[in-house]
């Protein structure tokens, strides 16, 4: 009997595990050569309505008015199996007792995103992503 219980217990905190787990993705920006001590995450979580929430937080991520070229803004990319789209402006901010820049956005899309990227750009409502790309993650 009490071995029974144990074999219960240990499957319902598996499959409770497995749950969770599928319920949202975490992926990590890789490394960049423009913005070398920026680093960050994206979590990707699928809604009731079959949207797909993305939160994106960064560290140390510098104002895009510090690159070479200097850029007006960053630009958050969502690319899907069909396209890529504009999902919104980061900024780049030090708050009074940070030591490095932050950033963060929470966006909702329609489209199940293959990968999230950051591009520096002059026109933050712009529709195609420029050939400035800060950071990426891998394909999910």
């Amino acid at each position: 009997m009490k071995r029974t219980f144990t074999f219960i217990r240990v499957v319902i905190v598996v499959l409770s595990i497995t749950f969770l787990s599928s319920c949202s993705h975490k992926e990590m920006f890789a490394k960049s050569v423009i913005v070398p001590g920026a680093s960050g995450q994206v979590k990707v979580k699928k809604d009731q309505n079959n949207n797909y929430a993305i939160n994106v937080t960064l560290k140390d991520l510098p104002p895009s008015k510090n690159l070479v070229p200097s850029k007006d803004t960053y630009v958050l990319w969502n690319e899907s199996a069909t396209r890529t789209t504009n999902i919104g402006q980061l900024v780049s901010s030090r708050s009074l007792f940070a030591r490095g820049f932050k950033a963060s956005l929470t966006a909702v899309s329609s489209d199940k995103p293959r990968r999230i990227f950051i591009t520096a750009e002059n026109d933050p409502k712009t529709q195609t992503p420029g050939t400035h790309v800060v950071l990426t993650t891998n394909d999910f």
